[in-house]
């Protein structure tokens, strides 16, 4: 019997019965994962790629049907304001969505459309995550780029030997009466918790969990795949540009083990301590099947690397994603308009 979750995900069953079986069958054997809590908002007309390229992080004229990437809309600070998986059916492009960031997609979009030939849509479509590609009908499906370093992006985080290298997720979109007949035929099932933990040591930033209203994309190393460096001008541009070239963002990303002899963990939101001092917050936390408790973090800049920590009544140890200078390996110049 399913569990329901909590939370961002509590439309969706947490777990079936023991997450650390259905993680292994999340990897190994094709299982299924309920992601009806994600939205999907289409859009139509012969301008949808040029315009959302103009408006987003990522360079999308050349985007074929089928092909998967993922964009990032920014405030004029740089700052993350939401992310979507996008995948071209050639008629319609598919925005994927983290849970309640649907509307807030449709109402920017809606306002930037001034006498351009396109339509926006915020559907009823489901989504079935997996880590293989589905082998069911499905109107698109997304394949996560994640943590392959795009061609004209860079990398915060680690360039070889990812943990995320390899693992990749696949949302496929539905109907919304399919979904349930999908899940129920499948072989094997996971639930979120699984999904999550997995993320998790993949070091993936997930928006409605890990991102808050002053979170920019160095900080949890989502240049590598949702932001093109050499593309025409979007919102939020120059600030990308600024810390792409001078490094040092205000926080950066940490993944945490946490103390596995403890019944509860910690809650995301809970203060990170280093000694007396409060160097950052948990925003993900989970069980995973190999590595036990453990979490992603902001900390701010300056604070320890690898560094033991306390989170609520925890001990935790942080290890570096993304490095206090906060620099890669490429310079940034400003494209021309095209």
């Amino acid at each position: 019997m399913a569990v329901m979750g909590e939370g961002i995900d509590a439309k969706v069953p947490a777990h079936y019965g023991s997450p650390h079986r259905e993680q292994r069958a999340l990897m190994e054997k094709g299982a299924l994962v309920d992601l009806s809590q994600f939205e999907v908002v289409t859009v139509a007309g012969p301008d949808r790629l040029s315009w959302l390229h103009n408006l987003t992080s990522q360079h999308l004229t050349g985007l074929t049907a089928g092909e998967s990437t993922e964009l990032l809309i920014l405030d004029v600070n740089g700052r993350i304001d939401n992310a979507a998986a996008v995948v071209d059916d050639g008629d319609r492009l598919f925005l994927i969505v983290d849970s309640g960031y649907g509307d807030k997609l449709v109402t920017f979009l809606q306002s930037m459309k001034f006498m351009l030939r396109v339509d926006v849509e915020l559907t009823d479509l489901a989504v079935i995550g997996s880590m293989n590609a589905p082998s069911f009908d499905s109107l698109a499906v997304w394949r996560d780029p994640w943590p392959e370093i795009g061609p004209e992006s860079v990398a915060y985080g680690p360039k070889e030997n990812h943990p995320g290298e390899g693992h990749h997720r696949f949302l496929a979109v539905v109907e919304a009466d399919r979904a349930p007949k999908i899940l129920e035929a499948a072989e094997r099932l996971a639930g979120m918790l699984a999904w999550e933990a997995q993320r998790i040591v993949d070091l993936r930033p997930r928006l409605g969990v890990d991102v808050d209203e002053r979170s920019l994309p160095h900080e949890w190393d989502w240049l590598r795949t949702s932001v093109h460096l050499d593309k025409g001008c979007y919102r939020g541009q120059e600030a990308v540009a600024r810390i792409v070239n001078l490094g040092r963002p205000p926080r950066r990303a940490v993944f945490i083990d946490l103390d596995g002899s403890v019944d509860e963990l910690p809650a995301p939101g809970t203060p990170i301590q280093v000694g007396e001092k409060q160097v950052g917050t948990l925003t993900s936390v989970g069980r995973d099947m190999d590595e036990g408790p453990v979490g992603l973090g902001l900390v701010k800049r300056n604070a320890p690397v690898d560094a033991e920590a306390l989170i609520g009544s925890v001990a935790a140890r942080l290890h570096t994603i993304v490095t206090p200078d906060g620099k890669t390996e490429r310079s940034y110049e400003r494209p021309k308009l095209r």
